[in-house]
């Protein structure tokens, strides 16, 4: 009985510690984005007219993490961003603006040092929740709304990233939409004529952002404690 009962204690330890480990091995982290994006426009067969758009906020990217060796790891988890593109038309004088906050799901792998500098890349899955858009004529606002779950952008969009993790916590990164930025097929009435505003409209977004993972990067050079939840 004896035996039994330290038999009992030991594998109970072993499986303890054995869970711990595994636990350390799957991580959270959190982290805004500032996002820098643009498009490549052809409206028509009418070329360019994309302007650098500033996107701050409110962008949220929260990651499930788990790193399989100290060289190489894997990551989803749910984001939430702002991103669109500002288009300057060929008259020069009409200007709009378009923007969706999207839900994503990512899927990627990360290659180098996992818990100093690395490469990472994978896919997205954006669901576009919240449309706005916005016209200008010479430099006076003359339209503007914003719609939820609108049919005037499709459903989801696939897109492709690649970055990467400085040991000091900043993180470089790009993305491309494969998914045009809008719904072709959409029509709305004007005047009692129903029009597909966006059916000669081939627009694809992709952006530059940059995040810092202030409290890992602490971590790293030994001013705070490690902790199971990290910024990234």
């Amino acid at each position: 009985m004896q035996r039994f009962l330290i038999s009992l204690a030991s594998l109970l330890i072993l499986f303890s510690l054995n869970a711990q480990a595994q636990k350390k091995k799957v991580y959270y982290t959190t982290a805004g984005e500032l996002i820098f994006s643009a498009a490549a426009i052809d409206n028509n067969g009418n070329e360019g007219g994309s302007i650098l758009r500033f996107s701050p906020f409110f962008n949220s990217q929260n990651h499930i993490n788990k790193d399989l060796n100290s060289a190489f790891g894997v990551f989803t988890g749910l984001n939430l961003r702002n991103v669109g593109f500002i288009y300057e038309h060929a008259d020069g004088n009409t200007r709009t603006k378009h923007r969706n906050y999207n839900i994503g799901i990512p899927a990627g792998i990360k290659l180098g040092n996992v818990d100093a500098t690395f490469l990472y890349a994978g896919y997205e899955i954006e669901f576009p929740i919240n449309y706005k858009e916005k016209t200008f004529v010479n430099e006076k606002r003359t339209d503007r709304f914003n719609v939820w779950f609108s049919k005037r952008v499709p459903s989801f969009y696939h897109t492709v990233m690649a970055g990467i993790q400085f040991k000091g916590g900043a993180n470089l990164k790009f993305k491309y939409y494969l998914t045009g930025f809008f719904n072709k097929d959409f029509t709305e009435t004007i005047n009692g004529i129903p029009m597909k505003p966006y059916a000669n409209m081939d627009v694809h977004v992709f952006y530059v952002s940059l995040s810092f993972d202030m409290l890992r990067g602490l971590e790293q050079f030994g001013v705070v404690e490690p902790s199971e939840i990290k910024v990234y």
